[in-house]
């Protein structure tokens, strides 16, 4: 598997649903993520925390990407993640922004750099993520 279908496959995942998405981290991993509340790292143990409390606390939390871009074994995106909270399942929302670089390793996520930002949720904002696919 390339390192951008590796990469794919964990934007096309649910992360609210899919059991397995841990299974797409490499066991050495690292998040280096700057997020409006500042820099946080995490490695394997954090992201499996996040993603147990993304289970509890999310109906559905998916990825729309417009950019996914390959280069060796780095892959870049470009995204905003919708939710739909156990509070109210019949809307979903847009949460945040993000623009990700990961490397991957052993066919794996290894090492994540992230920017991300809360959702502007105007349909001009929304609607630059999904002009393009690239």
């Amino acid at each position: 598997m390339s390192a951008k279908s590796v990469v794919q496959k964990f934007l096309d995942s649910d992360l609210a649903k899919d059991q397995e998405t841990i299974d797409l981290f490499h066991k050495d991993c690292k998040l280096n993520w700057h997020s409006s509340k500042g820099f946080t790292e995490i490695d394997y143990n954090g992201i499996a925390s996040k993603l147990k409390a993304i289970q509890k606390s999310y109906e559905s939390f998916t990825y729309s990407y417009s950019h996914i871009l390959q280069d060796g074994h780095f892959v870049t995106s470009r995204s905003t993640i919708y939710v739909t909270s156990i509070e109210r399942r019949e809307k979903e929302d847009a949460l945040a922004h993000f623009i990700s670089i990961w490397e991957v390793k052993d066919g794996k996520l290894y090492k994540g750099y992230e920017i991300s930002q809360l959702a502007d949720s105007g349909s001009s904002s929304l609607n630059s993520f999904a002009e393009i696919k690239v």
